[in-house]
């Protein structure tokens, strides 16, 4: 049972070096299962939680670690390390100070408490009336936010996390950071209140629509406006307004310009005006007027207490120039404002689909081959000097670096083999294979590997494709060899773990694939009339390959 807890750990280990966070806790998990006195485990489990942002459970295995282990000092900064996430300084500062009786000269320890002081400080602004009130002066605010699925994906960005820790030392930066958008959905969460705006917009506010062959249904209009209770400057906006918009659905948008600018001239607090002359830019492809234009919409919106929905639109067309002008980034800045203003499905896809587009800029700028030919040569050094997860680290820096070069996914499928991380290093061999086919060392990496999974049949299958690609290679014969031989030795122990195969019980509940396999028996040439067929075909390879039948 050591030697399983021992493997576990380490793969543990190498998952987390990987930033494969969820992989590590599992790993650690079941290590702890075997073993549910080792510190180390609850230790190395509690890094990973901090690390996936969970600091409640982080705090947990750290006050484990403690319990298995009270005089190791490691356990009390993990500890107090955790506490300090959570905001509750003075149990953070009281477990540092404990740990560092253990160990008085544990640099690490003494960063996490001068660290954790220097946060105590910012909070007490002496007796500022916001302080007492201070939401976010709660010890359990991360584990709030977490609970609420409005809050709860945030958590994922760290800067986020870090703009909360910055309001919890001092909370009159707050008003600082109101701009972003997050901040005001994080203050509805807190405060249990609706901060999002409501209402009817304009009846007829202008914007760009896609060309349609059918329109649809035009939602019912409120009603008219009563004209009596407009003074005679609104009323002349009003009718510019209309007669720009018949010039704008004629496309005419010089015309439609002239009419809203009269507008904005008879009534210059009206942020519909200022939102229809951005429309006409936008549509005239004129995008840094358009953003100019709308950020005077919004200033002029917010003076005059404008409707949420309407200042959102404003936004939105900001985030929609940026997207024309391919600058995702602030593309995706001003579609979570718009979303602070008014929520709609539309801006919601348009933030995924942005997020999406920076994920993959910043994926493209960090490739750079020579970097990561230097990542795998630090990888292999660390290889053979037997240090495998810190070697796992560099292959997968090496990947992110290069990540359409197979050799690297089967070099870490290596490491992954000698941490007995096998699911690991499978899924990096089918990388592999997937970038390149034809790579011999890939699919004996992957024969070792379903190997040591037990799985001879399909190991055999492995080691058959890269002796197509390489028939006298030696690692290919000999893996073939012991496979076959553990398949003839003990047919019963295959057929054993094939009926344990989901995919295989699959197949064998299928009544027309029993059916099959019993004319197969009965007569084997209708085996060819059967393989005509891609689907059964495919059943029956999979058969084949587990072990179940053999076809001659």
């Amino acid at each position: 049972m050591a030697d399983k807890v021992s493997q576990l750990k380490d793969k543990g280990n190498a998952a987390l070096n990987a930033n494969n966070f969820k992989e590590a806790i599992e790993a650690y998990t079941e290590a702890i299962n075997l073993d549910s006195t080792n510190h180390i485990l609850f230790s190395n489990r509690s890094a990973a939680y901090a690390k996936d942002g969970n600091y409640l459970k982080a705090f947990e295995d750290a006050e484990k670690t403690v319990s298995l282990k009270p005089d190791w000092a490691k356990g009390y900064s993990r500890k107090g390390s955790a506490l300090s996430f959570l905001g509750r300084y003075k149990e953070a500062i009281a477990t540092y100070e404990e740990g560092l009786k253990i160990d008085p000269n544990n640099e690490q320890i003494k960063e996490g408490l001068k660290e954790v002081r220097n946060q105590e400080m910012s909070e007490m602004n002496g007796g500022d009336p916001f302080s007492r009130m201070n939401p976010f002066a709660d010890p359990n605010i991360f584990a709030q936010l977490q609970l609420d699925p409005r809050t709860k994906g945030f958590l994922n960005d760290p800067s986020y996390v870090q703009m909360i820790k910055d309001i919890q030392k001092d909370p009159k930066s707050m008003t600082q950071k109101l701009q972003d958008p997050r901040m005001m959905t994080t203050l509805s969460v807190l405060l249990g209140l609706n901060l999002g705006g409501n209402g009817d917009g304009e009846d007829m506010e202008v914007d760009p629509q896609p060309p349609s062959p059918k329109r649809a249904p035009s939602p019912p209009k409120k009603p008219a406006e009563p004209t009596e209770n407009l003074t005679d400057e609104q009323r002349s906006a009003k009718k510019e307004k209309e007669l720009g918009n018949e010039a704008y659905k004629k496309k005419n948008f010089e015309e439609a310009l002239v009419h809203y600018n009269k507008a904005v001239e008879f009534d210059p607090t009206d942020i519909t005006f200022q939102n229809n002359i951005a429309a006409v830019y936008f549509e005239r492809k004129e995008y840094d007027q358009c953003i100019e234009q709308c950020k005077k919409a919004v200033d002029i919106g917010r003076e005059n207490r404008a409707d949420f929905k309407l200042i959102s639109k404003a936004l939105q067309r900001i985030g929609n120039c940026y997207k024309k002008m391919e600058d995702w980034k602030n593309a995706k800045v001003y579609f979570e404002k718009s979303m602070s203003e008014h929520r709609t499905p539309e801006i919601r896809t348009q933030i995924s689909e942005m997020a999406k587009k920076i994920k993959e800029e910043e994926r493209k700028a960090y490739i750079d081959p020579a970097k990561a030919e230097e990542a795998k040569e630090k990888g292999n050094e660390l290889f053979k000097n037997g240090k495998y997860a810190d070697a796992v680290k560099e292959y997968t820096e090496a990947i992110n670096r290069n990540p359409d070069d197979p050799k690297y996914y089967s070099n870490r499928a290596a490491c992954y083999t000698k941490l007995a991380a096998f699911d690991l290093g499978l899924k990096d061999c089918e990388q592999c294979l997937k970038l390149d086919p034809k790579f011999l060392k890939g699919w004996i990496r992957k024969g070792k590997i379903l190997q040591g999974m037990q799985q001879q049949s399909k190991a055999i299958v492995a080691y058959e494709k890269a002796l197509e690609l390489d028939a006298s290679n030696a690692e290919a014969l000999e893996g073939y060899r012991q496979c076959s031989i553990a398949v003839n030795s003990n047919p019963e122990e295959v057929r054993k773990r094939a009926m344990a195969d989901p995919e295989v019980q699959q197949i064998l509940r299928d009544p027309a694939m029993r059916l099959i396999l019993e004319q197969m028996q009965n007569d084997p040439r209708a085996l060819s009339d059967h393989l005509k067929n891609p689907e059964i075909a495919s059943k029956i390879q999979k058969l084949v390959n587990s072990g179940l039948i053999a076809i001659r």
